[in-house]
């Protein structure tokens, strides 16, 4: 059975998460919804990460397999055609090895999450961004997250029901974006490891959002992660901020492609 690679963008706001839910919509059951539309008979997707409630995503990447040999092209035409109106959409698709898997074969994950400081309330970016009344200190934030780079234990900032079974996670990139904004101050947090704990990234925000306000020290950062204690995390940051905006394999099944039309 030919196996294809998808990257699939979303809003995950009318979702409960990437994963196949019995009762509630998710983004995984309506691409498999629509590949079963497009083919026929039941097809079954496995994504690289399985996302929150809410939490959207730019570049996630599945893989499926089919019954026939399809143009990449034509088989992301029809699942999009099959999508809508979801705010789902098959940006790319691209033939793979059949032992290729879009977890496992991965190598790394990208997220950004996205804060918006101002008063007023958000209308543009609602429900895509996180908004903080108040203005953030950049430079104390960055030096906060400078302290989770490399090979740490981060039982502080994972969920408590989290099913990894190690807690060690090698956080390559932390880094702090401030972009131009007209009505107020446009923050981008960009984190890239080989995995992510459940609710690591939220976690790590949340906990560098108070270090932005003045409420913790950056050092604070570094005693909170060697505590290895959930109770020393500072709160969760919401999921409408958070993005999964790429995912790193050791060949780019996408390189050479066009954007799916």
């Amino acid at each position: 059975m030919p196996r294809y690679a998808l990257k699939i963008e979303y809003d995950g706001r009318p979702f409960a998460g990437w994963q196949r839910q019995s009762a509630q919509a998710s983004v995984q059951g309506a691409v498999e919804a629509a590949l079963d539309r497009v083919e026929g008979g039941t097809h079954l997707i496995a994504a690289a990460g399985r996302t929150d409630t809410g939490v959207h995503a730019t570049g996630q990447v599945a893989h499926c397999d089919m019954a026939r040999d399809w143009d990449p092209f034509r088989l992301a035409a029809a699942l999009n055609a099959h999508l809508r109106p979801l705010p789902v959409a098959v940006v790319a698709c691209a033939p793979v090895a059949a032992d290729w898997h879009a977890r496992f074969s991965a190598v790394e994950r990208r997220y950004t999450y996205r804060i918006i400081c101002r008063r007023a309330p958000l209308v543009h970016d609602a429900g895509r961004a996180w908004r903080v009344p108040v203005t953030l200190d950049v430079a104390a934030m960055q030096a906060g997250a400078d302290h989770l780079l490399g090979r740490h234990d981060f039982t502080t900032f994972r969920a408590t029901h989290c099913q990894a079974t190690s807690p060690i996670r090698t956080l390559d990139e932390a880094r702090i974006e401030t972009r131009p904004c007209d009505n107020g101050q446009d923050l981008r947090i960009h984190l890239r490891a080989r995995s992510f704990l459940h609710n690591q990234v939220r976690s790590i925000v949340g906990t560098l959002e108070r270090v932005g306000a003045g409420a913790w020290a950056p050092g604070a950062v570094a005693t909170a992660l060697a505590a290895r204690d959930r109770t020393a995390c500072g709160p969760v940051a919401p999921a409408e901020g958070l993005c999964l905006t790429g995912v790193g394999y050791p060949a780019d099944p996408f390189a050479p492609l066009m954007p799916a039309g």
